[in-house]
């Protein structure tokens, strides 16, 4: 094996020299690399309108109208005739009447309005919680598909308008 000392000063001032030479490009190369895109990207970034609300968010915000959100809860009383609407990509609506409760889940976008909810209750419970797991299945087929897990539950209550109000 060949000692270093054997090679020729002009070879080992050049190896240094080019060692030196990457090294010192290095930050250059990548700042290059980590440089902000050119000013032109940026403007046709902002000028794109913003997202249109997606069918299932249109047809919520109508379920909505004339409603307020409450305080989010951990947990809401059910009762198996209670209606649950499934509203395609947005969320699940417990109850009917004044005040109803939104649940958007941990993952909104997998709503499928084609499946319902199977909510298995042990020991006769009657409350819905956050955290809980719960299976989804097609009617249909009776196929089961994925577990939903629950958020915090949003009461929304109607509000009286001044026309409501003045007449009754």
């Amino acid at each position: 094996m060949k000692s270093l000392l054997n090679l020729s000063p002009r070879l080992i001032v050049a190896s240094a020299a080019t060692g030196l030479a990457l090294v010192a490009a290095s930050p250059a190369i990548a700042q290059e690399a980590d440089e902000e895109p050119p000013i032109e990207a940026e403007t046709e970034a902002e000028e794109k309108a913003p997202e249109e609300m997606s069918k299932g968010e249109k047809r919520l915000a109508k379920l909505l109208e004339g409603r307020v959100a409450g305080e989010p809860t951990r947990c809401i009383r059910t009762v198996p005739s209670e209606p649950t609407q499934t509203i395609d990509g947005a969320a699940y609506v417990f109850g009917r009447g004044s005040t109803i409760y939104v649940q958007r889940t941990t993952r909104p976008e997998r709503i499928n309005d084609r499946e319902s909810l199977f909510i298995r209750r042990f020991g006769g419970g009657s409350q819905l919680c956050r955290q809980e797991v719960v299976r989804t299945f097609d009617p249909v087929t009776r196929i089961f598909g994925g577990g939903v897990i629950f958020v915090d539950f949003v009461p929304y209550t109607r509000v009286d308008t001044d026309e409501e109000v003045e007449a009754g």
